[in-house]
């Protein structure tokens, strides 16, 4: 895959690209919702980690709110050159279980992959979704306050925000929401 230069500049995770001649991606298991206390961790080592996010909802106590969670739960991805690297420290590092391995040596993931998550994500790590959206498009709001609502995308303005026609009550109703919260409705089926 190949990375704009424009596009690392604008990423607040420049730092993690381009990789090296004998870098690669490696998923660490972390322990139960540690996966930010390990990536911090590996970056004290000296290791580069990227924690992807993504915008959800969480219920409590009778309230809804958005939050940014994990995209991958208990996972991160670290950057490793095993030809350098002492991988089996990562391992013991606070917050993670293990290295994902295979007939004993880290597997790597597929090239392009993190790369890709790293270019979608907003300065606090939050993948953004880019799905094209399209005028008369059949929308689902994928979180905040309207989450599981359908409609129907009017318009979208210059600053990431949409204009949908909600199907609420039997009725609609226009809502101006980010661009983040919403998919087309055959993306959320």
């Amino acid at each position: 895959m190949k990375v704009s230069a424009a596009a690392v500049l604008n990423s607040e995770f420049s730092s993690l690209l381009p990789l090296a001649q004998h870098e690669r991606w490696y998923v660490a298991r972390t322990r139960a919702q540690r996966e930010p206390e390990a990536a911090r961790q590996l970056t004290n080592q000296g290791f580069r980690a990227f924690l992807p996010r993504h915008l959800k909802n969480r219920r409590h106590a009778r309230k809804v709110e958005t939050i940014s969670a994990p995209l991958f739960p208990r996972y991160i991805f670290t950057i490793l050159d095993l030809t350098r690297d002492r991988w089996r420290s990562v391992n013991g590092t606070l917050g993670v279980e293990r290295l994902l391995v295979s007939a004993g040596e880290p597997q790597p993931v597929p090239h392009g992959l993190v790369e890709r998550l790293i270019l979608a994500a907003d300065p606090g790590g939050n993948v953004q979704f880019d799905f094209h959206l399209k005028e008369g498009q059949a929308i689902k709001v994928t979180a905040g306050p309207f989450a599981n609502l359908v409609g129907q995308m009017e318009r979208m303005d210059d600053n990431g925000r949409v204009r949908v026609l909600l199907e609420i009550m039997g009725g609609t109703v226009r809502v101006a929401l980010p661009q983040t919260l919403v998919a087309p409705r055959s993306e959320c089926v």
